[in-house]
């Protein structure tokens, strides 16, 4: 058996560089260069996008399962000119895979460990086996049913970049057994770590004092945390599998934690990337929950307590390695203390901030009033419709019963409907970039499916993802920029109108939309496209077709990089200031100011510096241009319906944006859409009332202005100064518009 490699030649690189220039948005290097750049110590630089393409093609490529059994002639030369394509389509954006393909693909640590091209998970919180997995405590067997698991699951995905979905319904929550144990908890630490004195202020003891204390007690457990990412996971697991007889048979209720060789603040970590935390971060976590945890002595743990266990570990890992930290909470609709968690607002901004909450409806469910209530109060919570994403596709292939019969629930965005243990698998396509760099339509799908379904051939950590993802292989292409696309091709927005009708179920009358019939045309041989690609390869590959393979994610960061909306959502308006908050400290810093870029003392945080870069949208002086300050709630629904009905088979992410006017229409639309959206949100519309804010609507007069004191490119100006690039970090990209989703 041989393994063969895919390389691109430089030669063929050199070409592509020559007759194709990247469709940089007005924001695009500066985002590419802050978040996926990685640093080169051999080169003592930072990549530049030609090299970022080369190695996440390659990386993608080199995943093709033929290439490890002697591969043919054929197969070679076939890879071979796919990766070319490939190149050429993501050098010059008019497609790119997940941000975190961007980051980590093609890496050594992306060859190690398959779980970090998936950007989020699902999982659900009841007692799970490990399995085959590569965390599995000691005290286990790897059959054996525990309470820790998915947590486990949680705080080893969030740890390697990943955002994760969790359910807490009803359901679950009653499969937790009783509490049978208080645990007593030490955190120890030898004096000669350097996080010594911080984590003794947080409650940690010293080492040699406690072992003097207990020298011959047998009365406990004791774990030494290594200095690994497992180390975390294992010492939380331990502390939660103690409160249950089944998982502490020798029934001893003293837990102490060694945390003495816990790298210390500011230490590099080789691998993924970033710097450490030090201990402090998990000895404040372990004994929070622990208290929670003991609460509940003699009784049950609650949905509350579960998502606060979640939003415990988020915090840790934000705290941690990982900026950002994604998580949705999905509880059951009827559940109100869930439902009203986030107002005590004392824990609230210690930790419940760490995820966004939603909840699970079926095809019965009809009292919304509630859930509107909640929304307009705070924009909480969202809802996902499971029976829809069970038994659909697009909506308009109809009603197939347990089409996806396994999901239970989403990842953080909403746009893949998800089964236990099961990632999203992300491409993004800017057709409307793809079509002006002369790109036949169909190609540019065919190569996204392509380059998802070989992702699904990663070797995976865990041993429930791999099981359900070889059986689904389920993919993600999506698009941005769709509203640029379809005002172009059409001349108008896609909804062209809307007919008074009554609605059969509830004799309420509604306002159904009227779509154009090329639109409809549009993005149905887009997902015909797709669906082919898939079937083809598939054969190829001898494994089966994806269960679903279309998708609208929300996009943020690498919708930046090329300059388009953000998935289906409208442009923020026609004109605006886009805030981005630098380390005071970064290099990049100086590059901005010489080009003329405005900056000032970020007003929330300290030793941070907020520079605006004024914004045109695609089309902004259209006739027909809508922005998210202008477009109605009814129109945004409309939209969202309009590509879950034609597009997407899995779901389609939206952050519906209302006036404070159009708060009483949400019951309604909710209502009239029970049958087609899958997920969705709403935020009120802040527009720039907010000081500092992230996005501030300005006219074209003031943009002008701006963009007139702007003067060089800041990638030249930056090579100039040459400055050390091995600190860049942004402090607010994000990859999801809506913020959902992790960095990278």
């Amino acid at each position: 058996m041989k393994n063969t490699t895919i390389s691109l030649d430089q030669a063929y690189i050199d070409q592509v560089k020559q007759n194709i220039s990247p469709h940089w948005g007005e924001l695009g290097w500066v985002t590419y260069k802050r978040t996926y750049a990685r640093w080169l110590p051999q080169e003592n630089r930072s990549e530049e996008w030609d090299e970022t393409v080369k190695r996440v093609v390659e990386g993608n490529i080199n995943l093709d399962p033929r290439l490890a059994d002697s591969p043919s002639e054929e197969v070679i030369t076939e890879l071979t000119n796919e990766a070319r394509e490939l190149y050429r389509l993501v050098y010059g954006l008019a497609a790119t895979p997940s941000g975190r393909n961007l980051w980590v693909s093609g890496t050594e640590y992306q060859k190690r460990n398959g779980d970090s091209l998936n950007n989020c998970w699902f999982i659900a919180i009841r007692p799970q086996k490990y399995g085959d997995s590569h965390i599995v405590p000691s005290y286990l067997s790897k059959d054996e049913q525990a309470v820790s698991m998915p947590f486990s699951f949680v705080f080893d995905q969030l740890m390697k970049g990943g955002g994760v979905g969790f359910s807490v319904v009803k359901e679950n929550i009653a499969k937790i057994p009783p509490v049978d144990q208080k645990v007593d908890l030490t955190v120890v630490i030898d004096k000669k770590s350097a996080s010594y004195q911080d984590s003794v202020k947080l409650g940690a003891t010293d080492k040699a004092t406690w072992e003097e204390q207990n020298g011959g007690a047998t009365d406990y457990v004791y774990y030494k945390l290594p200095d690994t990412r497992e180390g975390w996971v294992l010492a939380n697991a331990r502390l939660i599998d103690m409160h249950f007889n089944q998982t502490n048979p020798e029934n001893k209720q003293k837990l102490v934690l060694d945390i003495s060789d816990i790298r210390p603040y500011g230490a590099k970590i080789h691998g993924f990337g970033g710097t450490a935390s030090g201990p402090m971060p998990l000895v404040e976590m372990v004994f929070e929950i622990n208290q929670i945890i003991n609460d509940r002595f003699g009784g049950h743990l609650t949905s509350v307590d579960g998502t606060d266990i979640c939003n415990l570990i988020g915090k840790t890992v934000v705290a941690g390695n990982v900026r950002r930290s994604a998580e949705l909470a999905l509880g059951s609709n009827d559940d109100q203390d869930f439902i009203t968690m986030k107002q005590d607002k004392d824990k609230l901004y210690h930790h419940r901030w760490a995820s966004n909450n939603s909840v699970a409806i079926d095809a019965e469910f009809n009292d919304y009033e509630p859930i509107a209530n909640g929304i307009r109060e705070n924009g909480e919570p969202g809802i996902v419709n499971l029976d829809l994403s069970r038994n659909y596709g697009r909506i308009i292939d109809g009603y197939q019963k347990d089409i996806d019969g396994e999901v239970e629930g989403t990842n953080p965005c909403g746009e893949i409907s998800l089964g236990n243990g099961e990632p999203c698998n992300l491409f993004e396509v800017f057709p409307y970039i793809a079509e002006k760099q002369g790109w036949n339509l169909q190609d540019v799908f065919k190569l996204a499916a392509r380059y998802t379904k070989r992702v699904t051939f990663s070797a995976y950590d865990w041993e429930i993802s791999r099981q359900i993802i070889y059986k689904n292989r389920r993919i993600g292409v999506s698009m941005s920029g769709i509203q640029d696309w379809l005002l172009n091709d059409l001349g108008h927005r896609v909804v062209t109108g809307f007919k008074d009708e009554v609605d059969q179920e509830t004799g309420e009358k509604i306002k159904v939309p009227i779509y154009d019939p090329k639109g409809i045309k549009m993005v149905t041989s887009a997902y015909q496209a797709v669906v082919d690609a898939d079937n083809e390869y598939s054969k190829a590959l001898h494994c089966e077709p994806s269960i679903k393979h279309t998708t609208v994610k929300p996009s943020g960061t690498v919708a930046k990089l090329a300059g388009a909306s953000e998935g289906m959502h409208f442009h923020y308006a026609g004109y605006l200031i886009q805030r981005i908050r630098f380390q005071a400290s970064d290099p990049l810093l100086k590059a901005l100011a010489a080009c003329g870029y405005y900056s000032e003392p970020d007003i929330y945080s300290p030793n941070t510096t907020c520079v605006e870069f004024p914004l045109r949208a695609a089309h902004a002086d259209s006739e027909n241009f809508a922005s998210a300050g202008t477009v109605s709630i009814e129109e945004q629904f409309a939209t969202q319906a309009f590509l879950q009905t034609y597009w997407s088979d899995n779901a389609v992410s939206c952050t519906v944006t209302f006036q404070k006017e159009e708060g009483d229409k949400i019951n309604s639309l909710f209502k009239q859409y029970r049958h087609v959206i899958k997920s969705t949100s709403l935020l009120p519309y802040y527009g720039g009332s907010l000081e500092q804010a992230p996005k501030e609507p300005i006219d074209k007069e003031t943009y002008e202005k701006r963009k007139a004191q702007i003067s060089g490119d800041v990638a030249s100006v930056f090579a100039k100064q040459h400055d050390d690039q091995k600190d860049l970090e942004l402090v607010d990209q994000e990859d999801c518009e809506n913020g959902a989703c992790p960095v990278k």
